[in-house]
């Protein structure tokens, strides 16, 4: 009985054994078949588009960026395809032993290891950067030979940007560079970063900066199948890319170059603009810097050379150079005197070659001529006593307000970044300048130096041009354009960029003319008159020496004595012809000296160019060049006929850079 009894507790045991894991199995079971009904009833959708995004990838396609022409259709900024060597450094082991040993299949220089660790410095990102560029087929296929040996490391067919001429006009057009993180914020914050995906470089400057949206294009995308390695299989689908607008300037790159090589190994600046529409004919400052330099991302030596040298070529002089503007100020202050109602054109100012004040004695170095002066004479002598006096009675108020809606002092609205507004001083400008109330205090003496456009006057050549340019038309101000129009690269569609009304400042034509043939005068019988000697039209114009330095009241300047750096500056304004002005121009040699010799020739020769078609001779260019010129010498040759832009320089037309290519696009796919 006890073992019967014993038998039928181990089989209850046993049955409740059986049932717990028979519950258990079922209640896995149920887990199992929620779980699948889950899947596949519930999250069907959703699974099915991730697995078909396992299989396809969305690649984005860069448009071809937008070319860059002068008004003659020249082309200045173009763009051409070609392989380069990238690594991705979050992929690589070992960095500076892949590096090693890349270099032993490729030519890798020094100066490829520092611009590729100057990227790394400046992307702070997981993306490839380029070790070489412009890589040849041979090299191509060395690589791709032994690709498997480098993980991280893949050749990537890219667009490049090519500036054909180099150093010309380098200011204007500007360069590319690598996106930064401050300009991914701003495109993110615009909401551009879905037209910016597979984007790598962007604007940095100049046109190429300030008509980026233009010149970019809309990216297209591509819809490719993959392996499960991830790579490319066959195409799917695909939206192509938009490229970018060409953009039109209005300058002439074969004016620019002539002002180039005017200049020399000088420094300095020269704006031409037409006076009847605000057209920027010419944008010089020398010296400039090679744009191609940029492209790849400029090597630390190359950086150090253009960061650091006293010549200071990355400055653009036109737009952010400021200098005293010199006695090219005096025509300006004379239309002020006769606006207001300070002076007429016959009154008389005794000019002993000095001007006393407060018992200090400001001199007249420029003109040797003294004696009684009127308005016109005043102009053509540059007497300073004059405008010395005129200053005084006008006092530093009223002169900055007749002057700031010329232009001086203001930002004029050209259609590049950077502009700078310069100084035009007043009482109210030296108490926000200065901090300490004893700085504040506008003083009497002050006042005298801004009539003959020294003290704190600082202005920009543009800002000259653009008031040089308002004398000539009458007085109606034109905001200064150096974009004229834009052209669509599939259409060939060309639209003008709209202009914007322009000022009629109200002057009387009575007084503009007054000075206008004032400064004509200075091209017949003034300081100027050597170098116009001969010209086939009538010009108007006036000659500047501008101070680098300020001297004592009783030093005097010697510059033969002093450091070249510290010598007097060169300026030149003029406007031509002078019935019916078609340009006026600002122009600046640093420490050159009086603006007869250095500036004034510059000035001769672009208004040749311009009106009479005639490019100096080989000899006359020279000269210029040296600040040995008066009147051009040597038979002048025909512009249309001067062999430049160079026949081999190729510019390439939007249909002859090549199709967009994916961001994608590398041999590994």
């Amino acid at each position: 009985m006890t073992e019967l009894r014993n038998v039928e507790v181990d089989l209850a045991r046993f049955r409740t054994r059986v049932f717990v894991l028979s519950m258990a199995v079922v209640f896995c079971f149920v887990l199992v078949l929620s779980r699948l009904v889950y899947l596949q009833i519930v999250r069907h959708d959703d699974l099915r588009a991730q697995a078909e995004s396992n299989r396809t990838a969305i690649v984005p396609i860069v448009p071809n960026r937008g070319l860059i022409q002068d008004r003659n259709g020249v082309v200045l900024a173009s763009n051409y395809s070609a392989y380069t060597l990238e690594i991705t450094p979050s992929k690589t082991a070992n960095l500076e032993s892949t590096i090693d040993e890349l270099a032993k299949i490729l030519d890798i220089t020094s100066r490829d290891r520092r611009r590729f660790k100057k990227l790394m410095e400046e992307a702070k990102s997981f993306g490839s950067l380029p070790i070489r560029t412009r890589l040849t087929d041979a090299e191509v296929a060395r690589f791709a030979a032994q690709r498997f040996r480098f993980p991280g490391v893949e050749i990537r067919a890219r667009l490049f940007r090519s500036y054909p001429y180099g150093e010309l006009a380098s200011h204007v057009i500007g360069y590319i560079g690598r996106i930064n993180l401050a300009e991914k914020a701003q495109i993110e914050d615009d909401d551009n970063q879905a037209n910016y995906r597979g984007t790598e470089y962007i604007g940095k400057l100049g046109v190429e900066q300030s008509f980026e949206s233009q010149l970019h294009g809309i990216t297209g995308v591509e819809r490719v199948e993959t392996s499960a390695a991830g790579r490319a299989v066959r195409k799917l689908a695909s939206t192509p890319s938009t490229p970018g607008n060409v953009i039109v300037l209005s300058i002439d790159i074969k004016l620019q170059k002539l002002v180039e090589d005017m200049f020399g190994d000088r420094r300095g600046a020269l704006v031409a603009i037409d006076p009847r529409n605000g057209e920027v004919l010419a944008f010089v400052s020398k010296p400039t810097f090679d744009s191609n330099l940029f492209v790849d991302g400029i090597d630390q030596d190359n950086w150090q050379m253009l960061n650091e040298s006293l010549d200071k070529p990355l400055l653009n002089r036109a737009l952010r150079g400021t200098y005293p503007p010199g006695s090219t100020y005096k025509p300006f202050m004379a239309l002020a005197a006769l606006e207001l109602g300070q002076r007429t054109p016959a009154t008389l100012i005794n000019d002993p070659g000095f001007y006393m004040f407060g018992g200090h004695r400001f001199g007249s170095p420029e003109s040797d001529k003294t004696g009684i002066m009127d308005m016109r004479g005043a102009i053509v002598n540059s007497s300073n006593a004059y405008f010395y006096s005129l200053a005084n009675e006008l006092g530093v108020d009223r002169m900055h307000d007749f002057m700031a809606p010329l232009g001086f002092g203001q930002i004029t609205g050209i259609d590049i970044f950077g502009e700078v507004r310069g100084v035009l001083p007043s009482q109210e400008w030296k108490k926000k300048y200065y901090k300490r109330p004893e700085q504040q205090r506008w003083y009497a003496g002050e006042t005298i130096s801004l009539g003959i456009g020294q003290g704190y006057n600082n202005f920009t050549m543009l800002q000259l041009a653009q008031a040089v340019s308002i004398m000539a038309n009458g007085g109606t101000r034109f905001k200064p354009q150096l974009v004229i129009g834009t052209q669509d690269a599939t259409t060939h569609i060309q639209v003008a960029v709209p202009k914007p009304p322009p000022d009629n400042l109200g002057f009387k034509p009575e007084n503009v003319e007054v000075v206008r043939q004032a400064m004509v005068a200075v091209t017949k019988e003034g300081t100027s008159a050597r170098v116009f000697a001969g010209a086939g039209y009538i010009s108007g114009g006036k000659t500047g020496t501008a101070q680098a330095v300020g001297l004592s009241q009783k030093e005097k300047y010697n510059a033969a004595r002093m450091e070249e750096r510290q010598r007097d500056h060169s300026l030149y304004t003029a406007f031509a012809p002078a019935d019916v002005p078609q340009i006026a121009l600002a122009v600046i040699v640093e420490n050159a000296g009086f603006g007869s010799a250095s500036a004034a020739p510059i000035a001769r020769r672009v208004f040749d160019y311009w009106l009479l078609g005639q490019y100096p001779s080989a000899e006359d260019l020279v000269a210029v060049s040296k600040g040995l010129a008066t009147a051009p010498t040597g038979k002048p040759r025909v512009a249309a006929e001067v062999s430049w832009p160079r026949e081999d320089i190729k510019t390439p037309t939007a249909a002859s850079v090549g199709p967009a290519l994916p961001a994608s696009a590398n041999l590994s796919r």
